[in-house]
């Protein structure tokens, strides 16, 4: 079964010097090492890290219409940041490869089933 491992974390936390920092830095090459680990496993399926929350667009549907904001429309701290597309036998499974997954600093690995036939 295959299994979405979504990153929520504070842009301003994690990354304090931005792109060009040691923090930044050091977090890539952790996630290299990660994805290394999910492909000696056979487990990767995809993944990418996404650019600060502030780069996002988010289009709103309300019973009113759709409605375009700059930034991510979710009000909280805590930022989708990159995801892994695993395949994993169980749930367990992929809680075992979330607990693996690097972050900057505080922050969650959402892990959530994917729906059959639709990747």
């Amino acid at each position: 079964m295959q299994y979405a491992l979504l990153i929520y974390e504070n842009d301003a936390e994690a990354y304090p010097e931005g792109e060009a920092g040691a923090a930044w830095r050091d977090i890539i090459a952790a996630h290299e090492a990660f994805s290394e680990d999910l492909i000696q496993a056979g487990a990767m399926r995809g993944g990418a890290g996404l650019k600060p929350s502030p780069s996002a667009t988010t289009v709103r549907v309300t019973e009113s219409g759709r409605t375009l904001h700059d930034g991510p429309f979710a009000e909280t701290r805590e930022q989708l940041g990159g995801f892994y597309l695993i395949e994993a036998a169980n749930l367990d499974d992929a809680i075992a490869w979330a607990r693996k997954l690097p972050l900057a600093g505080p922050g969650s690995v959402e892990i959530r089933p994917v729906l059959e036939g639709t990747a």
